[in-house]
């Protein structure tokens, strides 16, 4: 086993041509920070498994964004570098990687923890796990980018649902949308997920790296933008991180409380 970012994320391989990442930021519910991130990225691209998987220590895979510590005169500045930049080039590389991904959700998987999942091809899940993207309750506008994975994985109306109601689900219902493809007792999660994954590594990497191309170039043909709309959807976003809402939503998070929406 290796220890990447300061020993946040874990590395090795569990079985012949498999490699596995597991996050280890169990103080704060293996939240994502910019070492976890960084290193996760790096650690794409020099993987030749063919088949990996994500998932993580303890018993939540990732509560998403680390936002905890926002505050301040640079809240907006700092807000958008953790989600805009080490977010997306590790979500990139993972869309990038060429060999199969799988989760192996072991527990709750919320806000950008999730979309980390959804950038997978596969993910199975504890039945204790609970699902959500928050987003609505914070004052964020998401990625056009993420919310195109959710679209893809769960169709409009789920997404919907899920994104306007920022409630979380349980794995029945994301087994029974789409979200997930299996849902096992929390201490079968980690066995299962090294089985399936050996299952997939024994197979033709030309196939497995072709067939996974291919469905990669389908979904984004079929979601392709006007380049002037998808300038107007990062504008956006990218207004959001200076809006009171924002921080407002961010700072009746960390008190534990309901937040006072300004609309602005």
């Amino acid at each position: 086993m290796r220890e990447l970012a300061g020993g946040k994320l874990r590395l090795d391989e569990p079985a012949p041509h498999v490699a596995r990442l597991a996050i280890a930021n169990e103080a704060k519910r293996n939240a994502l920070d910019h070492e976890i991130l960084d290193a996760l990225a790096e650690a794409l691209g020099a993987l030749e498994a063919r088949c990996l998987i994500i998932t993580a220590t303890g018993t939540t895979f990732s509560a998403g964004y680390d936002i905890g510590a926002l505050s301040g005169e640079t809240f907006a500045r700092d807000a958008e570098a953790i989600v805009a930049h080490p977010f997306a080039a590790a979500i990139e590389a993972l869309d990038a990687h060429p060999f199969p991904v799988l989760a192996a959700l072991n527990g709750h998987a919320i806000g950008g923890g999730l979309e980390l999942a959804l950038s997978c091809d596969l993910r199975i899940c504890s039945d204790a796990a609970r699902l959500g993207m928050p987003p609505a309750r914070l004052g964020l506008v998401y990625s056009h980018t993420g919310l195109r994975k959710f679209l893809d994985a769960v169709g409009a109306p789920r997404t919907r649902e899920l994104f306007f109601t920022a409630r979380t689900i349980s794995a029945a219902e994301a087994l029974d949308w789409g979200l997930v493809g299996e849902v096992l007792p929390a201490g079968d999660v980690a066995a299962r997920a090294v089985e399936l994954a050996a299952e997939i590594a024994a197979n033709a990497p030309l196939s497995l790296v072709g067939n996974k191309r291919v469905i990669r170039e389908l979904l984004a043909a079929r979601g392709a933008l006007d380049p002037a709309v998808e300038e107007e959807l990062v504008a956006l976003r990218d207004a959001c991180f200076g809006s009171e809402d924002f921080r407002e939503g961010v700072r009746a998070f960390a008190e534990k409380r309901a937040p006072r929406w300004r609309g602005r």
